[in-house]
């Protein structure tokens, strides 16, 4: 259950997952805390979290390495 727990975490953008890995916190704590300020900032953070997704989508995209000189 753990693995597909990480899979949909990784692949549904995985911004709560990246960010508890990056800090050290459990991802349960950063998808309760925010939870809590949507509700209470009538879902302000759904815009960070969107800019949070997309800037990691690029991220991944630009930082795959080429394994050999010969894949151009």
């Amino acid at each position: 259950m753990d693995k597909f727990k990480y899979y949909i975490e990784k692949n549904i953008f995985g911004v709560c997952a990246y960010l508890g890995n990056r800090f050290g916190i459990n991802s349960n704590i950063i998808r309760m805390y925010f939870i809590y300020t949507s509700f209470i900032t009538a879902a302000s953070p759904v815009l960070v979290y969107l800019i949070l997704a997309f800037w990691l989508s690029v991220k991944k995209h630009f930082s795959t390495k080429r394994k050999s000189s010969y894949e151009l």
